[in-house]
């Protein structure tokens, strides 16, 4: 699937942070069908049990997604939202240190709510965990003091990738 745009990525989110010694430095890219995607690598440090990765590093994976299918919609980095729900299901358990894949997509939008549908799957298309996940908009100075979205997502790093090659899940 053909790569339209970068989006940038933050400092210290535990997903996309490039300055976060913990984080997955993850990637997002705006695609022709108007979805957000990524491919990533979690990393012991996100393990749970031995060889599994911890669930709720999974779920923040599917938040970071859902938001970004926003981004990836209007190719508009200065609209946020807060999660209001997000219902996560884990079918089989997702390792460490191999590549996965994630895509979300919009389902619904109005003025106020946002609903997006995201997963993680591995190389072949097999869904590891999926979930749906309902946003409130809100303006950036709504979000907080001090909140600069120039100042934290910062980093937009030309990386060459041009397609992703994904195998849409069953």
């Amino acid at each position: 699937m053909k790569v339209i745009s970068k989006q940038k990525n933050s400092k210290m989110c535990i997903i996309c942070g490039m300055d976060n010694e913990y984080g997955l430095r993850a990637p997002f890219y705006n695609m022709e069908d108007g979805s957000v995607m990524t491919v990533f690598r979690y990393r012991e440090q996100h393990q749970s049990y031995p060889q599994r990765v911890h669930g709720g590093l999974i779920t923040a994976m599917l938040d970071e997604m859902g938001l970004r299918a926003l981004w990836a919609k209007d190719l508009d980095e200065r609209q946020f939202g807060v999660t209001m729900t997000l219902e996560v299901k884990f079918r089989k358990p997702v390792p460490y240190d191999v590549d996965l894949m994630g895509k979300a997509i919009i389902v619904k939008d109005n003025d106020r709510f946002l609903v997006t549908e995201a997963n993680i799957t591995d190389v072949y298309g097999n869904v590891l965990a999926n979930g749906t996940i309902k946003y409130l908009k809100l303006p950036l100075d709504k979000l907080g003091n001090n909140i600069s979205a120039h100042e934290e997502m910062c980093y937009l790093i030309d990386d060459g990738v041009t397609e992703i090659n994904y195998k849409q899940p069953d």
